[in-house]
């Protein structure tokens, strides 16, 4: 499988962790360490700078929204998915407002898991498909807010067509690859409106790009 990067492991279940890693490691991928908590988390995280961070959500001293938070904070190219049993909509909404990159529930198959970390090295966002969907039901009841302050005023396009179907594109669910084969682009082409959405809106990964996008009507529940 591609290289994702080294992973740190952080779950306060010993025996769900130990098969987590072990999992990994069978996979060829690097596991350098396993965090028994929050606080441990960010302790290993300073300590080995992983480039990836499957993270529970609740874990004892610092829960892990809280622990995604102050680790990006000081490292903020790392990569943290919460990989979590949580599948309510008060965690979800936290840990993007805290910038994680993903968000998969534990009952994923292996080799899904395995699947959607690949595309974490390419700017994906690995999302539960039924976490997608609430997603885009969340947000799509909040169309009619006022835009946030720093869009460009009314009547200027703060994102090329381009970027709009790139968008419309990834809020469907596909990856960079699968954008690119629809759009008839190539897959840096892809990478590189992702990038230049990214530095527009001032947001951190494909998944704000996303739930900003339906919060400004800018796509369709069925996307």
């Amino acid at each position: 499988m591609p290289a994702i990067g080294t992973v740190l492991v952080a779950d306060d279940h010993p025996l769900f962790r130990n098969g987590l890693a072990s999992l990994l490691a069978d996979n060829g991928v690097e596991v350098v360490g396993q965090a028994v908590d929050g606080l441990d988390a960010l302790v290993q995280a300073r300590a080995k700078r992983p480039d990836v961070i499957l993270m529970d959500v609740r874990m004892p001293h610092y829960d892990g929204v809280e622990a995604a938070r102050l680790i990006l904070q000081e490292l903020p190219a790392t990569k943290i998915v919460m990989l979590t049993v949580s599948d309510s909509d008060e965690d979800l909404f936290a840990a993007i407002r805290a910038g994680v990159a993903g968000y998969l529930l534990k009952n994923v198959a292996p080799d899904d898991l395995l699947r959607l970390l690949q595309g974490i090295a390419d700017g994906e966002a690995p999302i539960s498909g039924a976490v997608a969907s609430r997603l885009l039901l969340q947000f799509a009841s909040k169309r009619d807010k006022p835009p946030a302050p720093r869009l460009q005023p009314p009547g200027e396009r703060l994102l090329t067509e381009r970027e709009l179907q790139v968008l419309r594109c990834i809020a469907a669910g596909n990856s960079n690859r699968e954008v690119g084969k629809i759009l008839a682009i190539s897959e840096n082409t892809v990478k590189n409106h992702l990038r230049r959405m990214l530095e527009k809106l001032h947001l951190d990964n494909r998944v704000q790009a996303v739930t900003w996008a339906i919060r400004h009507g800018l796509v369709q529940e069925s996307a």
